[in-house]
């Protein structure tokens, strides 16, 4: 029906005779002359209709925005004084000698450019429409941009693209299953899967020693701007590499993805330990185009008569943190102060204290905050040398638990960075690696930092000598604070398996239930292995610059998780429950509604 896409027509088809299919972006009608710009994929052309084509003008004479129309005319040149630098083809435009009207349309419950301002409940509601805006356009075909690469880059690295079960059982990952009822077996249920995670071991098993798949995963959790209850991952795991083999092919690829699409060349990636991450940064994905770092000050404040600082300075698990922000006393103002003291209590802190360093010699009058009172001069002096202060800086302070620290003062940096307007690069990638093996749970239990098939990067004996120490075989690629993906060499045999399942309590009866088949697969000849798994849709958000991931997934859920597009979830009929063997309960009604009966 056409012979050319819209936005392809270029001063080098001046003179051809094109068929172009498309909808009506905009009408308009010039003293007689009638201008259609019309739309498809590829971007907009002016189509010109004038008096002289008849029937043809009077049927232009007709279209309405978002009208589909088959049009047939002659490419030209645009007069000099109208060509358009701000379009792809605003050299030429089409003049028009055939048009047919395909469908008509009516009037669109929002305006489609990308100036209009529409709330997003209206966009997903309307998402079919919303996915003819340029923008959204742009940011799909990007995706599958980046999918191809991917394809190719891992097909050229002899991976094979292997799909694995949607339906299959509920294991822990760390999230809430979604649930699907068997009609065939009665009281039981399939569980939509997290991740390839157990089926990309097994196809290791299996001898597939290189997999990859662009992989479905389904997690019932809160929600936030880059996260949804679906979601797509690019998945990897392969034998026999160990974690810098696994760790170069994946970081190639990213590298890849980038010089081609975006002709960025991101170098080598660095790599930070995970404690060195939470130390300067309190985060275990920091943005490394922010340049303030935390700086521990807790062997300083013991002793200080101010139990704010000295009650966690002498908790083995609290952690005393200051924050400098080089000439923040001209930059912040007591209001944004205040700001930032509400910001990070939604980390939890219960305040944040600061010092404003007027002058750095004077230790008595020089220093302005309400704690200096309380804070001996040796101890100003030591703080200021410890964080490099100058005339002019402001230092924040942290003093709680160390997770509490962490989160509050890493989430502030960030926000710092953004709201000042530090940034030194536009990118920055690094690898976190050394993780640990657990993290500690508030009744002193332990549980997997990543997942029980994590290898730790130690012996058997040396973990259930000293679990609580021990390191794993893990690695996260980080990008502009952005966890962009995460892996681990996996545990392939039966001795490290079981100290793992002895460190997190997990006895044989529940080993058996959960994870059965895969312990069955780990004895008979299970190769090393290893893998890692990006977030596709993060990946998209980040590199095309979009606000959430919704913006970059075609249909997505709201943050309550529902599509109010389809209207799902919905209700079932009452045959389909039965058939599942399921029975809706009726929702009790309150005490006091009851007593009213």
């Amino acid at each position: 029906m056409r012979s050319d896409y819209c936005g392809t027509l270029t001063a080098k088809d001046i003179d051809r005779e094109v068929t172009l299919c498309g909808w009506v972006d905009r009408r308009r009608d010039h003293g007689g002359v009638i201008f259609i710009d019309l739309r498809d994929r590829e971007g907009i052309v002016q189509v010109v209709f004038d008096p002289d084509t008849g029937d043809h003008f009077n049927l232009a004479d007709r279209v309405r925005g978002e009208y589909v129309l088959q049009v047939t005319g002659k490419v030209r040149a645009r007069d000099a004084a109208t060509v358009n630098p701000n379009m792809a083809t605003g050299e030429v435009e089409v003049y028009g000698t055939g048009l047919t009207i395909l469908n008509e349309a009516e009037t669109t419950p929002f305006p489609l450019d990308s100036h209009a301002s529409v709330g997003e409940d209206v966009r997903l509601k309307f998402r079919y429409l919303d996915l003819r805006r340029a923008e959204m356009q742009k940011g799909l075909k990007f995706r599958s941009k980046v999918t191809n690469l991917v394809r190719n880059y891992l097909d050229d690295q002899g991976f094979l693209d292997i799909e694995t079960p949607i339906l299959t059982r509920a294991t822990p990952e760390g999230a809430r299953d979604y649930l699907v009822p068997s009609r065939t077996h009665e009281n039981k249920f399939f569980a939509l899967p997290q991740s390839p995670q157990l089926f990309k071991q097994l196809l290791m098993v299996s001898g597939f020693d290189r997999y990859y798949q662009i992989a479905k995963c389904f997690r019932d959790e809160d929600l936030r701007a880059d996260r949804q209850p679906e979601f797509t991952q690019i998945d990897i795991e392969t034998s026999f590499m160990d974690e810098e083999g696994i760790m170069s092919v994946t970081e190639g690829m990213i590298r890849t993805i980038f010089q081609t699409l975006k002709e960025v060349d991101l170098g080598d990636f660095p790599r930070m330990t995970y404690a060195d991450a939470m130390q300067k940064y309190g985060s275990d994905k920091p943005d490394l185009r922010i340049p303030l770092e935390l700086v521990d000050v807790k062997d300083l404040m013991g002793e200080v008569d101010f139990k704010v600082f000295s009650g966690p300075a002498k908790d083995p698990k609290g952690r005393v943190t200051a924050l400098k922000v080089p000439g923040g006393n001209e930059k912040l103002t007591r209001k944004q102060i205040d700001d930032y003291t509400k910001f990070v209590g939604i980390y939890g802190a219960k305040g944040l204290a600061y010092i404003k360093v007027n002058d750095k010699n004077d230790l008595e009058e020089g220093l302005q905050s309400p704690i200096v009172k309380f804070l001996p001069t040796d101890v100003r002096k030591a703080i200021l040398e410890r964080v490099e202060a100058d005339n002019g800086d402001l230092i924040f302070f942290g003093a709680d638990k160390a997770t509490v620290v962490s989160e509050a003062l890493g989430a502030l940096r960030c926000k710092l960075g953004e709201d000042l307007d530090l940034y030194t690069c536009e990118w920055a990638p690094l690898w976190v690696v050394d993780f640990p093996m657990f993290e500690e749970e508030d009744d002193g239990s332990l549980n997997s930092l990543h997942h029980p098939f994590t290898a730790p990067s130690c012996s058997p004996e040396e973990l259930e000598k000293s679990p609580e120490t021990a390191l794993s075989r893990a690695y996260d690629m980080v990008l502009n604070g952005t966890e962009l993906g995460g892996g681990s060499i996996r545990i392939h045999n039966q001795t490290m398996q079981q100290a793992v399942f002895r460190a997190l309590g997990i006895g044989e009866e529940e080993q058996r239930e959960k994870f059965g088949f895969l312990l069955d697969a780990l004895k008979y000849g299970a190769p090393p292995h290893g893998g890692l798994a990006f977030g596709l849709d993060r990946l998209i958000m980040l590199m095309i610059g979009a606000g959430s991931i919704r913006d970059v997934i075609a249909f997505p859920k709201t943050q309550s998780a529902a599509c109010v597009m389809t209207d799902a979830p919905g209700a079932v009929d009452e045959q389909q429950l039965k058939d599942l063997h399921i029975r809706l309960r009726k929702k009790e009604k309150p005490a006091a509604e009851v007593k009213g009966d």
